[in-house]
Order: C-alpha cells, then sequence, then structure tokens
C-alpha cells in the first residue's frame, strides 16, 4: 500500500525519520492543542513547547489562535481561545509529549458555537449517580485523493456489497494498513479503543470506542478521529465521514451509540431500557437534528437504517431506530444501540441529548404542552 507514488505532495518518510530520532531535552514537551473549528466536524490542531510534562489537562495553560480562519469569528476580533480539557500520549512524538483535546471560547469566554462539550459536561454532572455508559461506533470512508473511494477502479464501481463485512483478502479489505495503524496508536495515546472492522461497503471501515462513562465518551471519540486523520495523512489517503459517500446501492456510515445506565445493567434492567426507549421516541425529532448533517441520505429504511421520519424500536432489528441486541433480550439487562446518529455527528451533542432525554428526563415544549 503506497498510494505516495502518484501522491506529487509526498515527502520521503525515511528522511523526516532522522529528525524525529534526534534527542529531545528533558525539561521539553510538545504540546498539540487539537479543537473543532467552525463546520462542527473538522478537527484542527497546532503545536507548542512546555517546560515540563503535564499531568492533568488543568496544568495546561489556555491558548489561542485566529479564529477568522476557521469560521469562528470576524477578522476584526479574531482571537479564540482554547482551554484543555483532555490529554493523551502522543503516538506520533512519543516521549512525554502530549495530545490536548481543547474547548473552544469566544473573546467573551463565552462558548463557540461549536463548542458542544460545555452543555455535554453539565448534562453528565447531573447523571452522576446513574453512571451513563457510552460505546460508540464510528464508521468511515477512505478515499483517494481524487476523493473516490480507496481502491475502487478510477470511475468505476467494484463487486456489489456481501464479501466485504469483515472480509479478508486484497480485494475485500482495502486500506487495512491504516486501520491496523490506528487501533495501534488509539491504544498507545490511551484511548479505549473495543475493536474494529471491515464494513458492508468496500473501503468503508469501522472501529469502536468503550465503554466510557459520561463526558469521556466524547473526548476519546474525537481524539480518536485526530489520530485516524494524521496516520492516514501519511499514507496520503483521505478520511470521509459522510453520511452517505456513494449514493444508490452502497451503506451509509453511521456512529451507533450504545447507551446504558446503572439501572439498565443491572437484574431485570430491561424496564429501564423499555422506559428509555419510550423517552427517546418522544424526542425523535430533536435527536435527530443533533445526530449530523446529511443524515436524510442515510436514514432511508434501506440498507440497515430506518427511516428518517420513523422510530421504531425491535431485538436485533438492524432495521429500527433503537436495537435491543439479542443477549439483552434474553439476559433481561444490559444496554440499548442508538442506530440513528451519522458519521459525522458530534458525539458531545449525541451523548448530552440521550442523558438529557433518559435519565434527567427533559420534554420538548410540545411534548409537555400536551399533558
Amino acid at each position: 500500500m503506497n498510494p505516495s507514488f502518484n501522491n506529487t505532495a509526498a515527502t520521503d518518510k525515511a528522511i523526516l525519520r532522522r529528525y524525529l530520532e534526534l534527542p529531545q531535552p528533558a525539561d521539553k514537551v510538545m504540546a498539540t492543542y487539537i479543537w473543532i473549528d467552525g463546520t462542527g466536524e473538522n478537527l484542527r490542531a497546532k503545536t507548542r513547547t512546555l517546560d515540563e510534562e503535564p499531568k492533568s489537562a488543568k496544568e495546561l495553560p489556555w491558548w489561542n489562535f485566529d479564529g477568522s480562519s476557521t469560521g469562528q469569528a470576524e477578522g476584526s476580533n479574531s482571537d479564540i481561545y482554547l482551554k484543555p480539557v483532555a490529554i493523551y500520549k502522543d503516538p506520533f512524538m512519543l516521549g512525554q509529549n502530549k495530545l490536548v483535546m481543547c474547548e473552544t471560547y469566544k473573546y467573551n469566554k463565552e462558548p463557540t458555537a461549536t463548542n458542544k462539550r460545555l452543555s455535554c459536561e453539565e448534562a453528565m454532572q447531573g447523571a452522576t449517580d446513574q453512571h451513563p455508559w457510552f460505546g460508540l461506533e464510528q464508521e468511515y470512508t477512505l478515499l483517494d485523493r481524487d476523493g473516490w473511494p480507496f481502491g475502487w477502479p478510477k470511475g468505476g464501481f467494484p463487486h456489489p456489497q456481501g464479501p466485504y463485512y469483515c472480509g479478508v483478502g486484497a480485494c475485500q479489505a482495502l486500506g487495512r494498513d491504516i486501520v491496523e495503524a490506528h487501533y495501534k496508536a488509539c491504544l498507545y495515546a490511551g484511548i479505549n479503543i473495543s475493536g474494529t472492522n471491515a464494513e458492508v461497503m468496500p473501503a468503508q471501515w469501522e472501529y469502536q470506542v468503550g465503554p466510557c462513562e459520561g463526558i469521556d465518551a466524547g473526548d476519546q471519540l474525537w481524539l480518536s478521529r485526530y489520530l485516524l486523520l494524521r496516520i492516514a495523512e501519511e499514507f496520503g489517503v483521505q478520511v470521509s465521514f459522510n453520511p452517505k459517500p456513494i449514493p444508490g446501492d452502497w451503506n451509509g456510515a453511521g456512529c451507533h451509540t450504545n447507551f446504558s445506565t446503572l439501572a439498565m445493567r443491572e437484574p431485570n434492567g430491561i424496564e429501564a431500557i423499555d422506559e428509555a426507549i419510550t423517552r427517546l421516541k418522544a424526542r425523535h425529532k430533536t435527536h435527530i437534528n443533533m445526530y449530523g448533517k446529511g443524515n436524510e441520505r442515510r436514514l432511508t429504511g434501506r440498507h440497515e437504517t430506518a427511516n428518517i421520519n420513523q422510530f421504531n424500536a425491535g431485538i436485533a432489528n438492524r432495521g429500527a431506530s433503537i436495537r435491543i441486541p439479542r443477549q439483552v433480550g434474553e439476559e433481561k439487562c444490559g444496554y440499548l444501540e442508538d442506530r440513528r446518529p451519522a458519521s459525522n455527528c458530534d458525539p458531545y451533542a449525541v451523548t448530552d441529548i440521550i442523558v438529557r432525554t433518559v435519565c434527567l428526563g427533559e420534554k420538548d415544549p410540545e411534548e409537555q404542552a400536551a399533558k
């Protein structure tokens, strides 16, 4: 796998390695600050030098950047603040160097429009006693530099879907090098990645993050996306989180969200699961609005999805809005899977509204008026 042969922007990694292997002073740490830009989907990053290794995000200084270049501020008042909220080991620079997930704040210290983490953390604090757990299934598609799925015939299509899900072989598993590099990088960084597999559409893959409690789910999924983008960059390959990258008879990409509370995980937790589904049904449209852009192209009722305008739930039903795993149905406790979130969703927004609906009992105005 060496797409750099046809990549005019490629560089020689062997030369780079000579410099990366240079000894680094013991009293210097490279900290890469990472944040969500004005699109609410893309990540940005820049690096600074610290004089000692931080042990927690609270030890790191706030920083700033030019928000007029990221869609987050006007040029006449462009500085946006970066607040460190989570730190991880850096699998690129190694040693004591760090990757830093950040929140973004405007000049007046109010959160930016794409800072969904602040609200999410407030919800998680309100539900601490219920111990909300999340397992996020991040699907994505690998593309070549021309924007066509990696390994597909140029301007053409591979064999129809069927042999690719969890597939093995040169014509089935397209881009495995990136997938395995990403898996190891996540483990090194401290991401609770729990698995990976090839998906139904060729060049489409999935990895799972979790179980994570509370705010950690959003932090870790965003950081794992950063790692994926950086690793694919080194291979000269693009990563798409488009929920329907190829129209037609090809599966879309989602971010199925597995969720449970302590009550759901305990004996006879199925009652709490059923109550959660009732609450989720009542706010279906509100949740859809928080579950990612362009999701209507994916949630069509075909290709293992429910229709975006309808809500349904079922045991082992991958065509449902909410799936109850068969084992959960048999054991009468466990978790539910919300299959509606798109691959480009903001996990802070998704986990936030799930907790507010299920754990905190929030309702839409029309639902309250009906009572």
